[in-house]
């Protein structure tokens, strides 16, 4: 029996070059973790090689996946992940990418602060101390890393890497975050997320990670996504005067 109070969710299309590998990846680890994966239609088989592992004994009871009919914006992905984490009872929910991006050794290091350092929200962070990117091309990495900053200077958020996808939240934040609401399916997502946590209140910690391009299977990025994120941002200082968000209880 694999009984966890943590879930990594991992949405994907098309990622059966390193869905796999992942999965036995985050299983290895001495922390035991559950496994969500919301696959949007992969054309390719990414949820048949899941739920072949599935019925796996040593899988059984730990990895999940739930099957949407196409592609329906990594935003969406993750508030449908969220809200069965939630009814699952999970008190630790994370945030991966499946193309080993996000190293799973790292996962640990999120958990604890959050479980151990008592922070609500913590950040694998690839600029909180300099610029810790492999691989990527420079203008993809000028790119994010001033897009960080242009969201710091519209909002006024103090996260260094506030587009970044590898998180862990504890329960309460989710719980609260009325996750209906969250309007960006994209990039854009990433931010609102973190600015929402920040703007109610709760603890955030930037943990420093190295952030590796992927090896196996085709990025998902699109201009259109970082069209997205910029115009959003605007929308969310707009927020910031105007909104009433909840309160932590």
């Amino acid at each position: 029996m694999h009984q966890s109070d943590s879930i990594v969710i991992i949405p994907t299309y098309n990622e059966k070059e390193n869905i796999e590998k992942i999965i036995r990846a985050v299983f290895g680890l001495e922390k035991c973790f559950h496994i969500l994966i919301i696959d949007d239609g992969s054309p390719d088989g990414t949820a048949a090689i899941v739920k072949d592992m599935m019925g796996q004994e040593e899988f059984s009871d730990r990895l999940f996946i739930i099957e949407r009919s196409g592609k329906l914006g990594l935003g969406t992905a993750y508030i449908t992940g969220f809200k069965w984490a939630l009814e699952h009872d999970y008190q630790y929910v994370f945030e991966m990418d499946a193309d080993f991006s996000h190293d799973p050794n790292d996962l640990p290091r999120l958990y604890s602060a959050c479980a151990d350092e008592g922070y609500d929200v913590a950040i694998g962070s690839r600029y909180v101390s300099g610029v810790n990117v492999v691989n990527w091309p420079i203008g993809r990495v000028l790119m994010s890393y001033f897009a960080s900053k242009y969201v710091r200077m519209v909002t006024g958020f103090q996260v260094h890497d506030t587009t970044a996808g590898f998180k862990c939240y504890r329960r309460k934040v989710l719980e609260t975050i009325e996750l209906d609401k969250i309007r960006f399916k994209g990039y854009a997502f990433q931010i609102e997320m973190k600015f929402t946590a920040y703007k109610i209140g709760f603890k955030i910690k930037e943990v420093p990670v190295i952030f590796v391009n992927r090896r196996e299977g085709t990025s998902k990025m699109s201009g259109g996504i970082f069209g997205e994120a910029f115009f959003g941002v605007m929308r969310l200082r707009w927020d910031g005067w105007t909104r009433k968000y909840p309160k932590i209880q």
